[in-house]
């Protein structure tokens, strides 16, 4: 027991260390940090090194708190001013722009892929929002220079964007698992209403989180090691009173960051640095386990039509999507083309293709596969070009 103690010790460290190794790789020949981080994952898995790990709530366990502690991170770094900015395109691309995506893509899927319709808009939910990991990376770790407006409304977009796609995708895993009636207005009352609860119960949970987060750190006079340990605390409490009582936990968490980030909470370099270390350490054990948890042998039977679907999301989904979103803002056409541009899938993308799996779906191993190959496709060929 002892010595299986510190093997597993000894292996989760040195795939750590690796992943921040891979870090001086990605920085010098400039990859995707991210799909390094996922391919270091692959080697070690079943296909690899050997390591089996198919745990698929453990791995959504561990993944959903990485995620939100990389959004209240997201949410604590986002300026007032910068949200002022770009809440109108920003909100429409996380919105609207999800649904349209989901639509699009899951059409394609259906023709493409032997699932149902249902299945279809699925994968389609599964995939359609941007990753915030991915996208803060490129744009802050990058150091690429964008208008404030551009900048802002691709990294608003990415911190706000989860929540909806998380619904989706968890209410067509439970309408498809309970057999429920697939008409349109049955779907359709069920998505509008149980999302409207949702959404209101996270953004009142986070605000009145932020300013909790922000009066206790006032109140109490935490020694200034502890202080961080206790803000990120208090932060997946946020998390989890919010999923607790139905509402979203990813968007009270953003919010609870955004709410602290602008005040004038103590400490406040102090704890943007813990954060950043700490959105770090998140972004590779997410990376990490999600890329263990696949199996790159049963890739080969649905390479060619996942990445074609890659393809569609990247050059057709999502350019229609943004362009719809952003005709009312009359963004210049190069801006409009740049967002759509940055519409990185990633770690979000898979864990949410572990829900089917959750839901005990009988396609869920192939929805999870082909969610995971269109992950790599957009990291290799958005990732590797934005800058």
């Amino acid at each position: 027991m002892e010595h299986a103690i510190y093997l597993v010790t000894l292996v989760g460290t040195a795939l750590v260390v690796a992943a921040a190794f891979s870090s001086l790789i990605a920085f010098r020949f400039g990859a995707p940090l991210l799909l390094l981080f996922l391919c270091i994952g692959l080697a070690t898995g079943t296909d690899g090194l050997g390591i089996e790990f198919d745990n698929a709530r453990l791995a959504y366990f561990a993944g959903s708190l990485a995620l939100a502690v990389i959004l209240f991170d997201s949410g604590f770094g986002t300026p007032l001013n910068a949200l002022r900015q770009a809440a109108g395109p920003a909100l429409s691309l996380a919105t609207v722009g999800v649904i349209l995506t989901t639509g699009l893509f899951g059409a394609a899927a259906y023709y493409m892929l032997d699932l149902t319709w249902l299945e279809s808009f699925l994968l389609g939910a599964a995939v359609a929002s941007t990753d915030a990991a991915a996208v803060f990376f490129l744009l802050r770790a990058g150091e690429i220079n964008l208008r404030e407006r551009v900048r802002a409304t691709l990294e608003v977009e990415s911190g706000t964007n989860d929540p909806i796609a998380i619904f989706l995708t968890i209410t067509l895993v439970e309408i498809i698992a309970a057999h429920a009636n697939p008409e349109a207005n049955v779907l359709a009352t069920s998505l509008v209403l149980g999302f409207l609860i949702s959404m209101g119960l996270g953004a009142v949970i986070g605000v009145l989180g932020g300013l909790a987060i922000v009066r206790l750190v006032e109140r109490l006079n935490l020694d200034h090691g502890l202080l961080p340990i206790f803000v990120l605390t208090l932060s997946l409490m946020v998390f989890a009173a919010a999923g607790a009582i139905g509402g979203s936990g990813f968007l009270a968490v953003y919010l609870a960051g955004l709410v602290s980030g602008n005040s004038d909470i103590r400490a406040v370099t102090i704890l943007r640095r813990f954060q950043d270390g700490m959105s770090w350490l998140a972004q590779i054990i997410m990376f990490l386990i999600l890329g263990l948890f696949a199996t790159p042998s049963q890739f080969p039977a649905i390479l060619v039509p996942a990445i074609l679907l890659g393809l569609f999301l990247i050059f057709v989904a999502r350019p229609i999507a943004v362009w719809l979103c952003l005709v009312p803002f009359r963004l210049p056409r190069p801006e409009v083309a740049f967002v759509s541009w940055v519409g990185l899938r990633g770690a979000v993308s898979i864990l949410l293709a572990i829900t089917p799996l959750l839901g005990g779906l009988e396609n869920g191993r192939l929805i999870f596969n082909v969610a995971f190959i269109i992950v790599l496709v957009s990291l290799v060929v958005q990732g590797w070009t934005v800058g």
